[in-house]
Parts: structure tokens; sequence; C-alpha cells
């Protein structure tokens, strides 16, 4: 009986150790792939846009039409009967974005797809999105799980070894993503509404803590007003920062977002009005560069006023003398603008200050117009 015991436990721990190697056997060790794993990331607006792929090298071998097939092709293992190029090696490519975007004018909601790519012969590709991310490269492609299929032109460039994803031709509110492999580049332009993106997450932030800081207001009117808000809603938030509420302040600051909705709104005179009230808010600083926005915006009369009222008001500063100077150089007025000028250049703190100054009097001598 005790032999028995014996020849039981034994028999238990052998099995265990077959066991244990059979699953030590199947182990995968970490080692490096031969086609190394990269991502990129390129940020629009507060959009972010991710693509993580592998990344073949050409090692002399032919590319386009032989490595990888032109077509759709029966790669001879899963369940995909065609199947598009993977567009980098081993799993799938992924893209990712932060928020919905579209891809060479076509909708997608934000999130992750994998990315394939069918080469045509003629110089054109496709570029697939696909909901199924997690698949090994496109052996398992379904069409049914396409979320956007476009098609682009394919650039002829120089030798790239490496299969490279990068983001070129960036502007404010889009990106254009291209694979460049060989001589080959294939680019596809994804686009984000920026201007919305941020009002929706303003609207968000401002539920939270955000909402009780007044610069935020601030912030979130002067966006809206710059890049195509609502100016209703942006006005809401600018006389929140300006009013009733506890964290609430009149500025120069605020009046000037306040001014310039108003202005935008075509509600000039009472932008005007509402400055002409504020200035004693403002540093002597803050007074000049609003008077020179009056220039910029031909307002002459309006910008003299106001360097006449900071010249008063901040007594033997150098800066109201080189206000005052580029008043009556907009005015046509050279002799008094370079009276002032030198009275400023005489008053000015530092080199580089005086510097400036000096070459505006020098292209005021030339008949040339001020910097």
């Amino acid at each position: 009986m005790k032999q028995m015991k014996i020849q039981n436990i034994l028999t238990i721990v052998v099995f265990a150790f077959i066991l244990m190697l059979s699953t030590t056997s199947y182990a995968q060790l970490n080692t490096p792939q031969g086609s190394q794993k990269a991502m990129v990331k390129q940020t629009v607006g507060i959009t972010d846009i991710y693509i993580t792929y592998s990344r073949p090298s050409v090692k002399e071998r032919e590319i386009w039409g032989k490595l990888v097939p032109y077509g759709m092709n029966n790669l001879g293992f899963g369940t995909a009967k065609e199947s598009p190029w993977r567009a980098g090696a081993n799993e799938n490519t992924i893209i990712k974005f932060t928020n919905d975007v579209t891809l060479e004018g076509k909708p997608v909601k934000a999130g992750k797809y994998g990315l394939h790519m069918v080469i045509k012969e003629n110089g054109e590709a496709d570029v697939i999105l696909s909901k199924n991310y997690s698949a090994w490269g496109s052996f398992f492609y379904n069409p049914e799980e396409d979320v956007a299929r476009v098609t682009v032109k394919t650039n002829e460039v120089p030798h790239k070894e490496l299969l490279t994803f990068e983001f070129i031709d960036l502007q404010p509110t889009s990106a254009t993503a291209a694979l460049t492999w060989e001589k080959k580049q294939i680019p596809f332009k994804i686009d984000v509404a920026v201007t919305d993106i941020v009002i929706a997450d303003i609207k968000k932030s401002m539920q939270g803590q955000a909402g009780f800081n007044r610069l935020n207001w601030e912030q979130a009117a002067n966006f809206a007003l710059n890049n195509g808000g609502d100016l209703n809603e942006a006005m809401q938030w600018v006389d929140a920062a300006r009013q009733g509420q506890f964290f609430s302040q009149k500025t120069f600051a605020n009046a000037q977002i306040k001014a310039a909705i108003l202005n935008k709104m075509g509600k000039q005179a009472e932008g005007l009005k509402l400055m002409n009230e504020s200035l004693a808010d403002g540093t002597v600083f803050q007074v000049h560069g609003y008077g020179r926005s009056l220039i910029a915006q031909d307002l002459k009369d309006e910008a003299m006023k106001v360097f006449k009222w900071n010249a008063a008001n901040h007594k033997n500063t150098w800066p109201v003398n080189y206000g005052l100077g580029r008043a009556y150089a907009a005015k046509g007025d050279n002799k008094t603008a370079i009276k002032y000028l030198n009275k400023a250049l005489a008053l000015a703190p530092a080199k580089a200050n005086k510097d400036r100054v000096q070459a505006n009097i020098d292209r005021l001598k030339k008949g040339e117009a001020l910097q």
C-alpha cells in the first residue's frame, strides 16, 4: 500500500515535469523582428493621429508588382480569398484617430483601424481602413469590415530603403500621411474639423475645474473669435469673464477681446466706445499696442486719440513718444513723426529699443514706411 502511494506521487511529479517541458518548448523568446516596428504621430489642432507599422527593407528586391503584387490577391492563408497589401510587414498596420476625421473626403469616426492598400499598375492605389485592426496582416481581410476606401495617386520619389510612414503637407486643419518605399510614395489626406472639435472640448472642459478660471473664458472667446466660431457664443464667454461671476474681472485684455467680437459683428462703434472706456485699465504698452492695431485697421484718427491719451497719462516714457511718432507717420506728417521718434530714442532704456527706433527714423528720412 505504501509502495503504491509512492508510485502515484512519482507519476504525478513526472507528469507535471513533462507538462512544464511541453509548455516551455512552445514559449516564444523575445528576439528582434526582421522588419522593425515603428510608430509615427501627428497632431492636427488637438486631434492626434498615430500610425503603427513594421518596416521591411528593399534589399535589392523587386517590390511593386512582385514582392507587393498589384491588385487584390489570394495569399494562401487565412479566411480571405482576396486580400489587399498590409501596408507594411508582420502584424496589421494600424492607424488611430483621437477624434472624428475625414480620409480623402470620407468621414471616419475616432478609433483604431487596420490600414491596408491595393497597389495598381496605373499609378493609383486604394487606401483601405478596416474595423479589424487586431488580425495578422491581411490574411483575414473582410471587405464588409471596411469603414473607408479611397483611391489616390502615387508619386515617384528617390529611393527609400526602409518602408516609412511620415506626415507631409501639414496645414492648420489637415495633414497628408504618406507611405514611402523603394521609389513609390502613396499619400492620403486627413482633414480635421479643428474648430468644432476644440469648441466641443472647451464646452466639456468648462463644466469642470477649468470653468472656474477667468482666463479660460477669455481664451475660449478668443479662440471662437479667431477660428470661425459662433460669435454670440464667444460674446457670452467673454461676458462671463468680465462680469457676473465670482472670478469675473474687467481688464484691458478682455475688453479688447469683446471689442474685436463687436467689430466682427459689424458693431465697430460699440467696440471703439468700449475701448475708450477701458484705456485706464491698460498699461502703457497695452495702450500702445492697441493704438498700433487701430493703425493696422486704417483707423488713423482713432489711433491718434489713443496715442495722445497714452502720452497724457504716462508722461516722459519712451513708448508714448514712439506711439505718437507712429501716429503722425501714419497720417503722412513725417517731420513731426521724426521729432517724436527722436524723443523716444533719447528715453529708450535698452540698446535693442534704441536700435529699433533709430531704424525707423532712418526709414522715415528715406521716405519709407515704418516697420
